[in-house]
């Protein structure tokens, strides 16, 4: 079983999750995007340790929060990031573009490889590599729980851009066919912007991928 608190924050209004085993009361921050004080203390409150810090891709947005979750914390949370996505996360996560001079925080330390498995507390969750908005993007799927943290994959009725250094559509549309579309219908998707949704609203009705 996990508890889940999602936050709303940041200039662009960024989805982070923070994810807890209520057995073991371990904790994890999915993409802190912004305002890490505020994560920190919805933990602190339920008496939840966060131990690590799990960014689906680099940009800004996603990692915004983590220096400040990190220098509250003693010893440092570990950070997971694949690396295809390590030179993005050094260069702020390409804030400056923006006008944001992001402190990345602490260097990460776990790889995300595709099939990976993490472990919090009993839950165990899959990391499926699935570059195309970024090119180390990840998603983290929980089958137990029929539940996938997207990032910036896949959003109700849209998906991600691919404008951005490192962005590729064909790439980002193969990764939605054939890591997302494959999950059960039911599987919830909990993405880095908006609301949640589930993969059979999006196979039936996202506009901008193509079944097959």
């Amino acid at each position: 079983m996990l508890e889940i608190i999602s936050f709303i924050l940041g200039p662009v209004q960024t989805n982070t999750y923070l994810v807890t085993d209520p057995e073991t009361k371990e904790a994890v921050v999915i993409d802190p995007a912004w305002d890490g004080h505020i994560i920190l203390k919805a933990a602190q409150d339920r008496g939840w340790r966060i131990g690590h810090l799990w960014y689906t891709h680099a940009h800004f947005d996603h990692i915004g929060g983590a220096a400040e979750i990190a220098d509250s914390l003693n010893p440092l949370p570990l950070v997971a990031l694949h690396p295809d996505d390590h030179v993005l996360w050094r260069a702020g996560g390409g804030g400056a573009v923006f006008g944001f001079d992001i402190d990345p925080g602490p260097e990460p330390t776990i790889d995300f490889t595709h099939g990976q498995i993490l472990k919090l507390g009993s839950n165990e969750f899959e990391v499926r590599y699935t570059p195309g908005h970024t090119k180390g993007h990840c998603v983290l799927y929980v089958p137990k729980e029929k539940i996938c943290f997207c990032g910036d994959l896949i959003f109700k009725g849209s998906v991600g851009r691919t404008d951005l250094p490192g962005g590729d559509w064909n790439t980002l549309e193969n990764s939605i066919r054939t890591q997302i579309f494959t999950l059960p219908d039911e599987t919830r998707l909990l993405s880095g912007h908006g609301p949640e949704t589930t993969v059979g609203e999006e196979k039936a009705n996202n506009p901008f991928v193509r079944l097959a």
